[in-house]
């Protein structure tokens, strides 16, 4: 029991140790090392995300019968795959390392919710050693990984609020680099822009991977209780994405969609009567108003004031 005991503290001050060299050392920006790196470890999310529309990307979205007029609308390269605009949203652009050239490799993937993995990749493995197991970690390790892991720019499968917002960022064409004038030529190209998307819809049908001890080979499903929790966090980051995207550009049909993100999202807040961070958020849709109303559903159980706003699961995508 000792031996355990300080192996995992001698293996936390290691992540910590390399927490502050990351976070205290001049590195180059975070960059995407390809889906290819999750497969070593998640064999059956890889295969679920084989299976969906974002997997697909690579090799369908330049097909699109608009995909050349938008691209000639942004200016760049006319070749998706090598247009910065297009990239943001429909590519995993993977470097070998820091100085190599960033190129298309697959479509959205792991690295697009999760975060760009070059900085939290190492710390996310290390389970305190090079001879220690998943099985054998020590909760305080466990901790300290996590928390340094998520310091480098990992955002956890809990992180459910922070996956949404990265949903959001292309869903609702508000992706950092995406400016007024280039928003306005993507719409009058024939970009689509679909403020009816949301968390739960989008995130429990084909593209859902939750493999979770103690049966780690079963897709689960989330419980009534933790699909209300998953609306609500994508509803507070579906308004803040929408009220953040409304002043980025006047186009009158970029401006009209965010507005219906905006009304939908507080609409749908507005059900939440037991928790008082709901109201101000709507009140005040800032993210540090998002982030305290989803501090404050976290484990409740919201399925008898949303329940009936969650979406059938036949329609799920």
């Amino acid at each position: 029991m000792w031996v355990r005991t300080l192996s995992g503290m001698i293996g936390a001050v290691a992540l910590l140790a390399a927490s502050f060299a990351i976070n205290n050392t001049a590195l180059a920006e975070p960059f995407y090392q390809s889906p290819k790196k999750c497969l070593e470890c998640h064999g059956d999310e890889f295969k679920v995300w084989e299976g969906t529309k974002h997997f697909k990307s690579l090799r369908t979205a330049h097909k699109d019968k608009r995909a050349k007029a938008i691209a000639k609308a942004v200016g760049g390269n006319k070749r998706m795959k090598k247009n910065k605009v297009c990239t943001l949203c429909h590519y995993t652009l993977v470097q070998k390392d820091a100085g190599a050239k960033a190129k298309a490799k697959a479509g959205p993937s792991c690295e697009s919710c999760h975060g760009a993995s070059s900085d939290w990749l190492n710390l996310h493995n290390d389970y305190g050693g090079p001879s220690v197991t998943r099985d054998d970690e020590t909760p305080e390790h466990k901790a300290a990984r996590r928390q340094n892991a998520r310091d480098a720019g990992m955002v956890w499968s809990f992180m459910r609020y922070d996956i949404a917002k990265n949903c959001m960022s292309c869903h609702g064409l508000s992706r950092e680099g995406l400016d007024g004038d280039t928003l306005a030529k993507m719409l009058g190209a024939g970009h689509p822009l679909n403020p009816e998307f949301e968390l739960v819809r989008y995130s429990q049908g084909s593209v859902r991977h939750r493999f979770y001890p103690p049966n780690v080979t079963v897709n689960a499903e989330l419980s009534k209780a933790g699909l209300a929790e998953a609306f609500v966090q994508g509803q507070a980051a579906k308004l803040v994405s929408a009220v953040s995207a409304l002043s980025r550009s006047d186009d009158p049909k970029y401006k009209a969609a965010q507005e219906k993100r905006k009304a939908d999202a507080e609409a749908a807040l507005a059900a939440v009567k037991s928790v008082a961070e709901a109201a101000a958020l709507v009140a005040d849709p800032t993210e540090a108003n998002a982030l305290a109303l989803v501090k404050a559903i976290a484990g409740k159980d919201l399925s008898g004031e949303v329940g009936g706003l969650l979406p059938d699961p036949s329609t799920y995508k």
